[in-house]
């Protein structure tokens, strides 16, 4: 059982490699378009495979002095890698189909291409539904812009696959060219809304809304059994790789001590952690009363309680 993602990752390098073989051979064999168009697409998935292995091996790394917060956003910026490859290569596919539409084209032996099409497709369902599990249970963004690339590219080998079927019953081979623009569009579709995933990370988005609610909720419970503590302010959180960087400002009642207030904090950072895996939470103890700056008002950037 792969368990790791250096594993998972490893695997879909090897699917990649098998199915780009066998999809030239047939696109050579055929003369199809679309099917070249699927061994280009498998190429270009090979490349983010292959930056998504690297990556999330360096993601792993510890943090040191010149990345005192890890290494986890490596993995954000790999994805951005991975969609930006996946638009080129959609721009590839729209020259050549444009241009075969134009000029006109044929298409020999598709018996060999169906066959290829088809196990292409149920093998990267196969491996796209294992990478997304694997993905899920380890929170790596790399592996989940690997899963959605191998789903985009089973779900273009079966457009392909009827596209090869249409040409094979009607003898006509403008739809081979019709069905790579198709794959195209679908291919720029998944290219896009791993840019913005990877991009919102990337700019320090704020994570949902609802693990925020999570975190108010944790430090409301803990304000109810301690009764030192005044309330919050500042609260904000971000995400990197698989982790969550929280940041909150405590505030005290005056006379608690600051041994009590460090034991209280203490315990309200162990609540969130437990609550939000791979969390790194900061927080600062102040005095009830403390100024608080005008951003805090509503609209500000910060949450408060």
């Amino acid at each position: 059982m792969i368990r790791t993602k250096s594993g998972a990752a490893g695997l879909s390098v090897a699917s990649n490699s098998l199915l780009i073989a066998l999809k030239l051979a047939a696109g050579a064999i055929t003369g199809s378009i679309a099917i070249i168009t699927e061994a280009i697409h498998s190429a270009i998935d090979l490349l983010a495979s292959i930056v998504a292995l690297f990556s999330v091996r360096a993601a792993d790394e510890p943090a040191d002095r010149e990345h005192p917060y890890g290494h986890e956003k490596v993995e954000n910026l790999a994805a951005a890698i991975e969609g930006m490859l996946i638009l080129v290569g959609a721009g590839i596919i729209i020259f050549e189909a444009t241009r075969r539409l134009a000029i006109g084209s044929e298409v020999d032996d598709l018996g060999i291409g169906i066959a290829v099409i088809g196990f292409s497709a149920v093998a990267n369902f196969g491996v796209s539904a294992f990478l997304s599990r694997r993905a899920k249970a380890l929170e790596s963004p790399a592996l989940e812009g690997d899963a959605a690339h191998l789903r985009t590219d089973a779900y273009t080998s079966l457009g392909v696959l009827v596209g090869l079927l249409l040409v094979e019953i009607t003898g006509e081979a403008a739809f081979d060219s019709i069905v790579a623009l198709m794959v195209a569009a679908a291919i720029v579709g998944s290219g896009v809304r791993i840019l913005m995933r990877s991009g919102r990370v990337l700019v320090d988005e704020a994570p949902p809304a609802d693990e925020l609610d999570r975190i108010e909720s944790l430090i409301a419970a803990e304000r109810e059994r301690s009764p030192a503590i005044a309330g919050y302010h500042k609260l904000r959180a971000r995400r990197a790789g698989a982790r969550r960087y929280i940041d909150f400002h405590l505030q005290f009642h005056s006379g608690v001590s600051l041994e009590e207030a460090h034991a209280i904090a203490h315990n309200v950072r162990g609540a969130i952690e437990a609550e939000i895996p791979n969390s790194d939470v900061l927080i600062h103890t102040e005095p009830e009363g403390s100024y608080r700056p005008p951003e805090l008002e509503a609209g500000g950037p910060y949450r408060a309680g």
